[in-house]
């Protein structure tokens, strides 16, 4: 009887044993990815071809634009630092710039092939209040993480305030599907690693466009791997080899595309360079986003709710949907 009273707990001890080297392994993989990625950055952008004179003048057209209009839209008694005058101004730095546009065009084809019909029928099938319940039980589930870069960015208030969104919404709010939280004035602030690094000082690096993912720069990618890996509801749920974190990976991505649709589609149809819209104003809305951790400033437009028709697409716009194509899983 003894044995057999062993022989479960034996069996998941064997489980939890083989799930531990699987992680290492998939922290090692995206580690080498990275740095194979900007050793090898050369040899790729060679093999992708150098775009024409008239894209680069495009992209310094196009980013200058895109400032200028923050600028005009920015609210008058929010007085930002030098520091951040100037990152709005300066644009980001694009040195992978033929591989980051293979990587946009692939992921154009993608999306017009896959991914855009996907969201598009799960746009149509799917109640708008159901749909944007399952968007707040998403969010809600970043909480936890947030609590803990709110910790390391030396803001305790923020912290306990994200804490109590979390208690709130995902009793009161049946599982997040309902801001409670929000309504009773605790309003939502995302906090992430990428955030966290440029707290201290980290400079944002290259720019970056992968397949897939969307756009990036190196030390927000680095800080995506490590909210992933450090996920409070990621480890207590088994991670993404569970069934609670594939469903989540799915629902988190047709939701973010889906929330982008519309923005995306005017930025496609209206941009001179859509490439150079979306790393603009991706590189802006991180900025903010520093600038909010740092205190540089006070408000900041909610990049993850979605206007339903921009036109035409402002900066902010542009931003938020940039902002989303490439929201973090975790």
């Amino acid at each position: 009887m003894s044995n057999d009273r062993e022989r479960p707990i034996r069996l998941e001890n064997l489980r939890a044993a083989d799930r531990a080297p699987r992680a290492a392994a998939s922290l090692i993989v995206v580690l080498g990815l990275v740095a194979a990625l900007g050793l090898a950055a050369p040899a790729l952008t060679q093999a992708v071809g150098e775009p024409p004179e008239a894209a680069a003048a495009d992209d310094a057209a196009v980013d200058a634009a895109a400032s200028a209009a923050a600028a005009a839209e920015a609210p008058p008694n929010l007085v930002p630092s030098p520091a951040a005058e100037a990152s709005q101004v300066a644009a980001p730095k694009d040195p992978w710039r033929r591989f980051n546009r293979g990587s946009y065009a692939f992921n154009g084809v993608l999306d017009r092939a896959l991914i855009g019909p996907v969201a598009r029928a799960y746009r149509r099938v799917t109640p708008g209040p159901v749909r944007r319940g399952l968007g707040r039980m998403v969010d809600n589930l970043r909480e936890p993480s947030t609590v803990v870069n709110e910790v390391l960015q030396g803001h305790p208030g923020r912290a306990v305030r994200a804490s109590a969104r979390f208690v709130t919404n995902s009793t009161v709010g049946v599982l997040g599907m309902f801001d409670v939280a929000g309504k009773a004035g605790l309003e939502r602030r995302r906090a992430d690693f990428g955030q966290t690094l440029g707290r201290y000082g980290v400079g944002p690096g290259p720019y970056l466009y992968l397949p897939v993912i969307g756009p990036l720069n190196v030390r927000d990618g680095l800080g995506q791997v490590v909210d992933a890996l450090t996920d409070p509801v990621s480890l207590a749920t088994g991670g993404l080899d569970s069934d609670f974190g594939a469903g989540r990976l799915g629902v988190t991505a047709l939701d973010t595309r889906a929330g982008a649709e519309a923005t995306l589609t005017a930025i496609a149809e209206q941009a001179t360079d859509p490439y150079a819209t979306i790393r603009s104003a991706y590189g802006q809305s991180r900025e903010a986003v520093v600038r909010e951790a740092t205190g540089a400033a006070e408000t900041l437009p909610d990049f993850d709710d979605s206007p339903a028709a921009p036109d035409p697409p402002t900066a902010a716009g542009i931003a938020l949907a940039a902002n989303a194509v490439s929201e973090p899983i975790y």
